[in-house]
């Protein structure tokens, strides 16, 4: 069973021993105790391990290989011997493998601690032989576990390095997989998640969490109650389902926390990741074409975001998937669907999610549409989407964007179809005889949440008209405030958000999901995050 261990720098003893408990109660099952910057006192030392609420791991990493000691090795073994002495000695001492086979002196003092077949006298520390890059995959890393695995006193092989990309993690997942002993595979950095979420589902001997995001001991480590209550640690298994939200950047989505929650309420054996890709689309085809190629990491859909829209559809064309025929229309495609036969589907939730939102808000049906005038600004992927929807249902149209060139180009890829579109400059906005108004811009997205793309609403709008904006953070965004104030009906973007990660959450288990589970756990998120 992989276990959680919770990464402690130790600055003092009363705080690593206050961090253990800590620990403890977030639910971790080891510490590492990282003894880097204090080795002075090796009695004080003694008395955090012999009083920790629970096992530890001692580590003492070299500033050669990413840690902050920096005294010679001589006396870094002399702290490990002596805290082998403990009443309660340590579970696990961690020494990197350059340093273990660089020197038969320290390979003969640290083989007389640990618990190895050929030990003469009774202790049950195990040894855990340890590679760091961080820079990128190593060069030698098959090397480097072929001699960890060779060492007869080497209990736990541990292979961490810096990912760059995606990719990484499925290196890491075959090495689990190869079972030369129990094994600790990791990737740091932002693109390093998955191997720290998913250890448990490749059997690691155990993964790394922090007890808060401050204490930290490597980039990309999350938090032990992110991994047990985010990421639904504790039903992890081999067999549990891989899906993610693809984007870039993509780290602070709230899809993670909305679609967790709602594998949930449903027992649904899946679990749900950020999945950060540069834009360009031979990473996307080159990481995504690589995560459904992998047989047992059982990934079996995605959200797709900015900038990555488009790029899906191109790889559905590659991939021969089955295109949903509105998704062709719009150019862009939000939700990738792979079915346990292998064969993948694309479409765009994004557009009924508006169409539902706006329509559910009003109290009509769809075919009510046809009567309706609406004003979108913007002209980027949201308002593809938005546009297609409505013209489609035979609303009348006008398009409003700084550019007027590229709200022209909107205009005429729709125009015809059903409804009427046309485009129109920006600065025409106030002129609008729209009953319907939707922000399809980020304009007053979080951090910027003073700005508008409607400077000046009490010549734009009256009482009765409906200001949509699409932005969900913040929910109330001055938009949707400056609206209110004008007697306007308002709808938030928290609300077309839902509805599309319902829709695709539907495609993905075939179970619905209340709503209300996505809009409180939204809510709370943003609430908590002060945006």
């Amino acid at each position: 069973m992989t276990k959680i261990a919770a990464s402690i720098m130790v600055h003092a003893p009363d705080q690593a021993l206050d961090d253990t408990t800590r620990a403890a109660q977030h639910g971790a099952d080891l510490v590492e105790l990282r003894v880097d910057g204090f080795t002075h006192d090796h009695n004080a030392l003694a008395r955090v391990v012999e009083e920790s609420d629970l096992p530890c791991i001692v580590t003492c990493r070299p500033d050669w290989e990413g840690g902050q000691y920096q005294g010679d090795e001589h006396a870094r073994i002399s702290l490990f011997e002596h805290l082998a002495q403990c009443a309660r000695p340590p579970a696990y001492i961690d020494i990197e493998l350059a340093a273990y086979q660089r020197s038969s002196d320290t390979r003969r003092r640290i083989d007389r601690l640990v618990d190895h077949p050929g030990q003469v006298k009774p202790t049950s520390t195990g040894l855990i032989l340890s590679s760091h890059d961080f820079k990128s995959r190593p060069i030698d890393l098959y090397q480097r576990v072929e001699a960890m695995a060779a060492a007869p006193a080497c209990r736990i092989m541990k292979l961490a390095w810096y990912a760059k990309s995606l990719r990484d993690n499925l290196e890491a997942f075959e090495l689990l997989a190869s079972h030369h002993k129990p094994t600790i595979a990791l990737c740091m950095g932002p693109f390093g998640l998955p191997s720290r979420v998913l250890a448990k589902k490749f059997g690691a001997l155990l993964t790394f969490a922090s007890i808060e995001p401050s204490a930290a001991t490597a980039e990309g480590q999350p938090t032990i109650d992110q991994l047990k209550n985010l990421y639904r640690w504790d039903t992890i298994t081999p067999t549990t389902r891989v899906f993610g939200v693809i984007g870039y950047p993509v780290a602070h989505s709230a899809s993670p926390a909305i679609h967790n929650a709602a594998f949930d309420a449903v027992h649904h054996d899946a679990v749900y990741l950020p999945l950060s890709i540069p834009p360009e689309y031979e990473h996307f085809a080159a990481t995504v074409g690589a995560w459904l190629d992998a047989t047992d990491l059982h990934f079996r859909g995605a959200s797709v975001t900015i900038p990555h829209k488009e790029n899906l559809l191109r790889f559905a064309h590659e991939r021969h998937a089955n295109i949903e025929p509105l998704a062709e229309h719009i150019g862009a495609a939000n939700t990738l669907v792979r079915h346990d036969n292998g064969s993948l589907h694309t479409t765009n939730t994004d557009c009924s999610a508006a169409i539902d939102s706006v329509c559910h808000a009003l109290g009509i049906l769809h075919a009510d549409l046809a009567a309706q005038r609406v004003a979108v600004i913007g002209a980027g992927g949201v308002a593809r989407a938005v546009v297609a929807g409505f013209a489609q249902h035979g609303a009348t149209v006008v398009v409003y964007n700084r550019t007027l060139e590229k709200a022209q180009a909107l205009a005429d890829r729709f125009n015809g179809h059903t409804g009427k579109v046309v485009a129109t400059p920006l600065d025409k906005l106030c002129d609008s005889w729209g009953q319907i108004y939707i922000n399809c811009t980020p304009l007053g997205m979080h951090p910027h949440t003073d700005a508008t793309p409607v400077p000046d609403p009490q010549k734009t709008w009256g009482p009765g008209t409906v200001v949509f904006d699409t932005i969900y953070n913040p929910t109330h965004t001055r938009l949707l405030r400056d609206a209110r104030a004008a007697g306007c009906l308002t709808i938030s973007g928290l609300d077309m958000f839902i509805r599309q990660a319902a829709l695709q959450f539907k495609l993905w288990t075939n179970q619905d999901v209340p709503l209300d589970v996505f809009r409180r756990i939204l809510t709370d998120r943003l609430t908590n995050s002060g945006t």
